[in-house]
């Protein structure tokens, strides 16, 4: 983690980062609820111990160059818990998401043998990584990010491609990828279901 490259972009992605096939995305807000608490950071990562951090300033939204490559249907876009950061993303950038894969469904279908499917578990278990959540609920609103912010918000991304591929082996060893990308398939219309207020409700229920 300590030779990770992090780079700080206000407002946008700058015209010379760009990303193919594939980038790890996450997101930091003021709270849980995307109604109510706005987008702050956007982080990416193309997989090569680089992290990209966009902070916005919750007046700003344009952001084109960030918004056309979450859209870009040629890049996959890999989350953990891909349901908020969808949720977070279309509420303050007005963008859909897609092609999505998520590690923490990937995780639940793959990994019975456990009811632990954080990213710190994942993590741990699956590249040997120790990762800290202790800047999890700091303001990431403020003007200036701290560099201890900037070193979480990375993390969150920086392992993400090797967690997706452990996670994928595993989900053809168990013969369940299909329904892993069915599922990630349906989240950008789960993320819309909680923007509309349906958050509380499972649909599929009797």
């Amino acid at each position: 983690m300590s030779s990770a490259k992090i780079r700080l972009h206000k407002g946008d992605l700058p015209a010379d980062v760009t990303f193919t096939g594939s980038v790890a995305v996450d997101t930091e807000t003021l709270g849980l609820r995307p109604h109510r608490d706005r987008l702050c950071v956007v982080q990416l990562s193309g997989g090569n111990n680089e992290a990209h951090l966009v902070q916005l300033d919750g007046e700003d939204w344009s952001a084109p160059r960030l918004k056309a490559l979450l859209a870009d249907p040629a890049v996959l876009k890999i989350f953990h818990y891909a349901r908020f950061d969808l949720a977070a993303l279309g509420k303050w950038l007005g963008v859909e998401v897609e092609p999505v894969w998520c590690t923490k469904i990937a995780s639940k279908l793959a990994r019975t043998y456990t009811d632990r499917h954080g990213l710190r578990d994942l993590a741990g278990e699956l590249v040997g990584l120790d990762m800290s959540k202790a800047q999890q609920s700091s303001d990431w609103g403020a003007a200036s990010l701290t560099d201890a912010q900037k070193a979480y918000a990375a993390s969150d991304v920086l392992h993400l491609h090797q967690i997706k591929a452990r996670l994928e082996s595993m989900l053809l060893r168990e013969g369940r990828l299909d329904l892993a990308e069915a599922c990630f398939h349906f989240l950008p219309r789960r993320a819309e279901l909680d923007l509309i207020g349906f958050d509380d409700m499972d649909v599929f229920s009797h």
